[in-house]
């Protein structure tokens, strides 16, 4: 028997994303084993490694700080880095320079010169890689592109979305949750609604229908500042935002397909407002995506209806754990698993650029 992955964790503090939803779609899998946690103080660390040695049943090893100790512990064989965008650099960096292969949560950079920088050093040191792009892993995403890879539906000629990302998540608009709201806010930090919610959306765009040839786009915000609230509702300060709460683009695949997407942010989640309508259309038939839930754009999270030529098609919802755990389980087969590499990251983050730069100067881009 094959010799589990040893681990490293970036990031798996007692209490967050990384420690709800990353670590124990990992750590289920008999494949890896954490051998070292490396958090931003000495006493989270601490806490960390002690919670974690209990779970897996042996000795987690703290580290803090730095990055450059948790990438030289030769028990270490693999890095996981889970922490804000704009310490992507800071923290991986080290990783890559000490030769381990690695994980980095999508935007894997606060923008494309961050990103094409780690990709030089990961081909360099022939490095694997995977990026938290967990969307293509989705059981309703799988089932569109199985459809629509077996012609049921023809020749795809289009595919039109509309999209809410809702203010009651806190995350983009007018009132922001106090734990984000200074990267989310803040065009430059990398994690504005474009960035995340729209990066992840157009990974499952291209692993569907390839590479995009063109677009147009147009983008505003009607939010100029933002309320800070705290856990229970109360209004810290109001900040800033220069991030989009609105964007929309149309453009071209190379394969000719056309696509049209208008995104909304920081509205409301009111009664009816449409939160995700997605439709395909082939020359001989559709593939419709639907859902009213809160988040339910985000296919990364959360599985649609689907139905195709109007009728629902039944799915095994296996959720945002599910997509997660099968991301990790691509990565452990080595060269023969399919999952978002850092050379994935550089197509989005491109197409990221190309959307900005045809909203600022209003012109059609090439890409």
């Amino acid at each position: 028997m094959t010799s589990p992955i040893k681990v490293g964790f970036v990031g798996l503090s007692k209490q967050g994303w990384a420690s709800i939803l990353l670590a124990p779609t990992l750590l289920k899998n008999e494949k890896y084993s954490l051998t070292a946690v490396s958090t931003s103080s000495p006493e989270s660390s601490k806490a960390s490694a002690e919670k974690q040695s209990e779970a897996v049943g042996h000795p987690v090893t703290p580290y803090y700080g730095s990055t450059f100790e948790i990438a030289a512990d030769p028990n270490v064989d693999f890095v996981a880095v889970s922490v804000r965008s704009s310490n992507h650099h800071d923290a991986l960096t080290p990783v890559l320079d000490a030769g381990k292969d690695f994980f980095i949560e999508w935007p894997a950079g606060r923008n494309t010169k961050e990103t094409l920088e780690f990709t030089e050093k990961a081909h360099a040191k022939g490095l694997r890689s995977m990026v938290g792009l967990q969307g293509r892993h989705s059981a309703v995403v799988k089932k569109v592109k199985e459809i629509i890879d077996s012609g049921k539906i023809g020749k795809i000629l289009s595919t039109s979305l509309v999209g809410l990302a809702p203010r009651e998540l806190g995350y983009w608009g007018p009132r922001l949750n106090k734990a984000n709201a200074a990267t989310t806010s803040d065009f430059a930090a990398g994690s504005s609604m474009l960035d995340i919610a729209i990066g992840h959306h157009l990974d499952v765009l291209t692993y569907i229908f390839g590479d995009l040839s063109s677009l147009s786009a147009t983008a505003e915000i009607f939010y100029p500042t933002a309320e800070v609230v705290d856990t229970e509702g109360h209004v810290l300060e109001t900040i800033a935002n220069t991030s989009a709460d609105h964007i929309s683009f149309t453009g071209a695949f190379k394969s000719s397909v056309l696509v049209s997407e208008s995104w909304r942010g920081g509205v409301t989640a009111t009664q009816g407002r449409q939160q995700l309508l997605w439709e395909i259309d082939g020359e001989e038939g559709s593939i419709r995506l639907t859902d009213d839930q809160m988040s339910a754009a985000f296919v990364h999270i959360r599985d649609p209806k689907l139905y195709l030529n109007g009728e629902l098609v039944e799915v095994v919802s296996t959720g945002l754990m599910g997509n997660l755990a099968a991301g990790w389980e691509e990565f452990a087969k080595g060269k023969e698993g399919t999952h978002a590499t850092i050379d994935d990251a550089v197509k989005i983050h491109r197409v990221i650029d190309a959307i900005n730069l045809s909203a600022k100067e209003g012109r059609r881009v090439m890409l």
